[in-house]
């Protein structure tokens, strides 16, 4: 080890290191920035997520709506999108197409039309509706 230049002081801090070794500090502080934004990164698109995994219960449109908003809100940066997609997820969409389905058969029916065939339960749930 070189001798100490006789003005630095006897009892120096751990992290100052001597010339040509490594810096450990350094080092420490690189990885933790990088481990750092990537945490980040993995929170900022699980919480820009939440929406989708929200609406993903309810109906196939409500989610493909939300899933639609949340990938613009993504990539313009427009968060309004992002808060209309999170709060079309909280509400329930009423179902209009089963009782409007039910008048056109009945109205096939008076007027003496052949019905056309229905779908099974299990192409049903293939195209999202409810059983």
């Amino acid at each position: 080890m070189a001798p100490l230049n006789p003005s630095a002081p006897h009892d120096l801090p751990f992290f100052i290191t001597a010339p040509g070794d490594t810096d450990v500090l350094m080092v420490i502080a690189g990885v933790t920035v990088i481990a750092a934004a990537l945490l980040a990164g993995v929170f900022f698109l699980h919480v820009h997520s939440l929406p989708e995994r929200l609406a993903h219960k309810g109906q196939k449109l409500q989610f493909e709506l939300v899933a639609v908003m949340c990938l613009l809100a993504l990539f313009t940066h427009a968060h309004v999108l992002w808060v209309a997609a999170l709060l079309l997820a909280f509400i329930d969409l009423p179902d209009f197409l089963s009782p409007l389905n039910r008048i056109a058969r009945s109205q096939e029916k008076l007027a003496g039309l052949p019905s056309p065939p229905q779908p099974s339960e299990d192409e049903k749930l293939k195209e999202g509706g409810h059983a």
